[in-house]
């Protein structure tokens, strides 16, 4: 069977690695990381195979992830590129490349962009993916979704989008935690303690995204079936809009996906 090889070892890395684990056999997934002790250990842990370097792990595997940093990307490009070729299936999950600039810098014709979320760590990530099907088979397009899949949802969406994708759900869940930290301050200064602050907020982000999700309402209209006249929500929306919460956010998604396309 053919290898799935990973590159790039931080968090989102490990996580698509472990996420592909659950759908595919340990002994088809290889991996490198710099440092020799924890990747033994996650190798170990995780029951798949590791190299000693990264052009190891190309020459071995067909569909190669790389999950590095755009300002990593010129180095690891110059070691992995005499071992790749046209039946190499390169998964990129860095921003602001796009499939023509990947094909000009990398020695391979077929390249999958993908945007993931850091929620794929346990299983709920959001990815986006886009790639030209007519340049890939049945089975590689299988593995190429089941890879996504296995750490969350994903969707294939036109590349001209991918900037959206890392505003809408790339970056977002930062903005999300810092909104349970400052619903959870909200609650321990009205005496709750903070450990369970946490936990009401957290679920309550949590119960509102599965509404949206499965009702498929509008998110207009189930905040309006919370927000009785005269009542505590009314006027806890009436603040929010008052210092401005809907345009802050918007604001931010546009900084982040101009970040993402000037980079």
């Amino acid at each position: 069977m053919d290898m799935i090889g990973f590159i790039g070892m931080g968090n989102m890395g490990t996580a698509m690695l472990k996420g592909a684990k659950r759908t595919f056999d340990g002994s088809r997934i290889i991996f490198h990381r710099k440092s020799v002790d924890k990747m033994k250990e996650l190798a170990e842990e995780e029951k798949v195979n590791y190299a000693m370097s990264n052009s190891e792990v190309v020459e071995k595997s067909k569909y190669i992830i790389l999950a590095i940093k755009p300002q990593m990307f010129e180095k690891v490009i110059d070691e992995i590129n005499d071992s790749l070729d046209n039946d190499k299936v390169i998964i990129s999950l860095a921003p602001g490349f796009t499939i023509t600039q990947l094909k000009e810098k990398l020695k391979a014709g077929r390249i999958v962009r993908s945007m993931p979320n850091t929620p794929a760590m346990i299983g709920e990530g959001m990815t986006g993916v886009c790639f030209d099907e007519n340049e890939f088979d049945e089975n590689e397009i299988d593995v190429i979704n089941k890879i996504f899949e296995a750490t969350g949802k994903a969707k294939k969406v036109d590349e001209k989008l991918m900037n959206s994708v890392v505003c809408a759900s790339g970056s977002s869940p930062a903005y999300i935690f810092m909104m349970i930290e400052a619903m959870a301050d909200g609650a321990v200064a009205e005496g709750m303690p903070r450990p369970q602050a946490y936990q009401f907020a957290a679920q309550a982000v949590l119960g509102s995204a599965k509404m949206v999700l499965e009702t498929g309402k509008h998110p207009g209209e189930l905040k309006d079936m919370v927000c009785s006249p005269a009542g505590t929500t009314i006027e806890a929306v009436r603040v929010l809009e008052k210092f401005g919460l809907r345009s802050a956010v918007i604001e931010a998604e546009k900084v982040c996906a101009d970040m993402s396309r000037n980079m």
